[in-house]
Order: structure tokens, then sequence, then C-alpha cells
């Protein structure tokens, strides 16, 4: 298994399995001096941490990160930065009965066919606990883009065919409003409409998938042509986490159906400031930050673990009916605890970008 690193000079390898006894990143090229402690860090976790709300799987895990190496007396050290998370609360029992089960919408079939062997316990290294390790680094990441003065946000879009409008555009002000919700949606209306969707797929034992937004403020330069333009980096970050299925920067595939008359962002002047009219390009030309809000949107797909009985195959070939073990946990809606992971992501790609943008030139 030879792909467990992202990025370039931030560059992060995950390591650990979703019932191991620990899971952790190592961060390769933070610059030192930068302030960071396991309080900033565990204060991102804990947004991403199961069984916070009704909403997301009953699994409780703390999800409290420890800084092993890289930091010392409070500031990094240009050293690699190592953060372990310990596993507390697996329950692989649950899985002993489908194990030999193909689970439909899981990697255990393809995992069994490059592989010839797969940890089916919460499903090992393709388990979605590996993103708290992405948390934890992110949170270095935004610390690092707080210096550069960069600021971002995520929030829940749409569930199902519930879209949400946030109120605000103020970014600090929209992050500290998805987080107060429930189910990270900062727009009241809409979250109450989801909510009540989620808990509709629950009582028949289904789930529902939707759509996560990502905003930045970031300076003009950012992302190098050709093979790794801005939006081709987050398209490839994001990709990478479990349960996408789609990306999209500003008018997205809308713009498949406009003009170029329409679609095309014009040029003006604000207090001496180069800026667009329109942002229908996402913040981006030609794959580098035009200086505009930097706007995207991730699609996840419904939970793969629901209640209802399924067809399936055993690892010998045979028909079998797929019914979960009594007292399975697992989210009814990925969607919601994947704003954090998002968001996440988004901070590392921004943070390699600015440390790649300091040798564009002289």
């Amino acid at each position: 298994m030879a792909s467990n690193s992202f990025g370039n000079l931030f560059r992060i390898t995950t390591w650990g399995e979703s019932h191991g006894k620990a899971i952790g990143v190592v961060i390769d090229g933070c610059p030192a001096g930068l302030e960071i402690s396991d309080e900033e860090i565990n204060a991102e976790l804990a947004l991403r941490a199961p069984g916070r709300t009704a909403y997301t799987t009953p699994r409780k895990e703390s999800d409290i990160g420890e800084i092993l190496s890289g930091v010392f007396e409070g500031k990094t050290t240009g050293a690699p930065i190592c953060i372990m998370i310990r596993n507390k609360d697996q329950d692989s029992s649950k899985y002993e009965p489908i194990k030999d089960l193909l689970r439909p919408g899981h990697a255990n079939y393809t995992y069994l066919q490059k592989y010839g062997i797969f940890d089916y316990r919460g499903g090992g290294r393709s388990s979605a606990r590996e993103t708290a390790c992405r948390v934890a680094a992110g949170a270095v990441a935004r610390k690092l883009l707080k210096h550069f003065n960069v600021t971002l946000a995520a929030f829940l879009k749409q569930v199902g065919t519930v879209v949400a409008d946030p109120a605000t555009a103020d970014l600090i002000a929209l992050r500290e409003a998805t987080y107060a919700d429930p189910v990270f949606c900062p727009d009241p209306k809409s979250s109450a409409a989801i909510i009540a969707s989620i808990e509709q797929a629950k009582l028949e034992g289904d789930s529902l998938g939707g759509v996560v937004e990502f905003l930045a403020s970031i300076p003009v330069g950012l992302g190098d042509p050709v093979y790794a333009k801005l939006e081709a980096s987050l398209a490839y970050a994001m990709m990478s986490l479990p349960a996408t299925k789609g990306f999209e920067m500003g008018s997205g595939f809308k713009a498949a159906s406009m003009k170029g008359s329409e679609h095309n962002d014009e040029f003006t002047s604000e207090e001496g400031r180069v800026e667009t009219k329109t942002n229908f390009a996402g913040g981006t030309l030609g794959g580098i930050s035009n200086g505009m809000p930097l706007v995207g949107r991730v699609a996840f797909k419904p939970t793969s673990s629901i209640r209802k009985p399924q067809q399936t195959l055993d690892t010998a070939g045979e028909k079998k009916a797929f019914v979960l073990p009594e007292g399975s946990r697992h989210d009814p809606c990925v969607t919601i605890r994947a704003v954090p992971i998002v968001e996440a992501m988004v901070a590392i790609v921004l943070a390699d970008a600015l440390l790649l943008n300091r040798s564009s030139k002289l």
C-alpha cells in the first residue's frame, strides 16, 4: 500500500487502522517557529469526533491527539511532527458475523482482490477513522495559514434535497455559526429540515448523502501550472476522502449550460485592488488564485452501512442476504462529520501552496 502521503512541501503521511491500537499522522515540511499545542489540535478533533450528536455514529471516541515529536517549548522545530490518537471504543465483535460477506458499498472486495487480505474490523485502513489524522494535520495547517492571514470555512450545504443558504459572507462568523449547529449547517431553517430528513432516513433503516461547501480568503498567486493547479490539488485532496463522489469549483457543472458572455468574470478595480464583478471561476484563473474568494463543493454518497436488508455474495461467491448485526454503529449521514474534514484538507492544500509560492520568483 504505497499511497499514504499527501502534499509537496507541507506533506502529511497518515498511519493506523480503525480497530488497531492507534492512528496518527506525520507532518513533514512545517516551518520552524510555529506555535502549536495539543489543545489546539484537540479543539479541531472534537469537531469531527463521533458521538457528539444524535445524527452521527454513537461510537464514543474522545479523539485526543498527542504530539510526539517536532515541537519544543510550544513551537515547531522544523523536524517531522508526529501526532498520535489512540483508539479506545472499538468493538470488533460486531464485524465477526459479516467478515466473510462482501459488504455492499464497502471496500472489502477490492482490497481482497488487490492485496489478498483485508482487515474487516471496521474497514481497517479504508475506514473513515483515518480522517481524524487529517483533521489533526489540518489544525497545524490552519495555524500556519493564520500566520499568512488566510481564513477559511466549510459548512453543510445540502443533505438529500434540502439546500442551505448561509446568511453571512464573513468567514469567521460563518465558521462560528456552522459549528454551533448540531449538523454543521449555518442556515437555521435548512438545519431543521436536514435534521428531519436524517431522522426519517434513520427510521427507515436507510441513509442520506450530501454536499459540503468550502470558502477561503487567499492571496493572488497560489497554484502551480500545469499539473499542480490549485483546483487540481483541491480536487485530489477532496476525492481522496472516503465516500466522495463529486467535486466542483465556482459555478462547477452549471458552467456547462452557460454562455461565455454569462460565465466570464469581468475585471474591475476597487480602491486600487483588481477584482472581478462575479466569481463563477471560484477564485482561480489558469489554476492560480486570483484574489477572489475560493469557493468549492464536495459531494458525498449516502452512508453504505444501512439497516435495510441487502443482497450480496460471500467470499466464496455464494449468494447471501446481508443484514448488519444488532448494535452496529454507523453514521446515517456521513456528510455531517465531513465538514471539519473538508476544511482540514483545504487548509493542508493551501498551506502547501503558500510554501511553494514563496519560491516562485525573486
